[in-house]
């Protein structure tokens, strides 16, 4: 990582870190069985996506070169998630279970809000320093949005979830993925991968 990307992450983490001083993160998920299960899926996905990460960095690096722009090879790294999602990241970091390429040094771990809030303050165009990545799960799906998934019907008590993961700023592997799970109210099930959400261009 060159140093304005060094320079640009670690202002992000302190923007973040100064935000949730002022206003702590929140929990979506309020019982422990259901942040056990979003905690399991977001993990799942996180640790896919790391065990493939110099696949990613490669994809970054032809696609800097093919396309001319100028930016940071080994760039910095924004998880972009819920409350859970950077509990995970964070504990796998102190865990020593990331990569060789000691990546817990290079990842910040923030909301959505978080991370366009400190785009718009200090933009990177064309992600010259970073690339993102999400990684959450919106645990309330409207009733109204229900009509979608109606191909996999909801049994008393059971409501839908919806698992958006995804990367940008690494050329050829940018891709962004949605996924429909049902919770019960003990356990999560995978309903369908890859699914194609009705009416939504740019949502993550």
């Amino acid at each position: 990582m060159n140093r304005e990307s060094r320079i640009w992450l670690d202002g992000l983490k302190d923007f973040a870190a100064a935000r949730r001083r002022e206003k702590p993160l929140e929990d979506v998920a309020q019982e422990p069985s259901e942040r056990a299960a979003e905690r399991m899926i977001l993990q799942a996905q996180l640790s896919a996506w790391l065990a493939g990460f110099d696949d990613v960095l490669r994809a970054r690096q032809a696609w800097l070169q093919e396309s001319g722009l100028a930016g940071d090879t080994d760039p910095a790294v924004v998880a972009t998630t819920s409350g859970v999602g950077i509990e995970v990241v964070e504990e796998l970091a102190q865990s020593g279970s990331l990569p060789a390429r000691a990546i817990d040094r290079r990842i910040a771990a923030v909301t959505e809000l978080e991370y366009r809030l400190w785009c718009i303050q200090t933009p990177d165009n064309h992600y010259a320093l970073h690339g993102n990545v999400w990684n959450w799960i919106k645990v309330r799906v409207p009733a109204q949005r229900h009509l979608e998934f109606a191909r996999h019907p909801l049994g008393p008590g059971e409501c839908y979830w919806l698992h958006r993961a995804g990367i940008a700023g690494a050329g050829a592997a940018d891709r962004r993925d949605c996924h429909l799970w049902k919770w019960n109210g003990r356990h999560a099930s995978l309903l369908e991968a890859f699914v194609v959400e009705q009416g939504v261009a740019d949502r993550r």
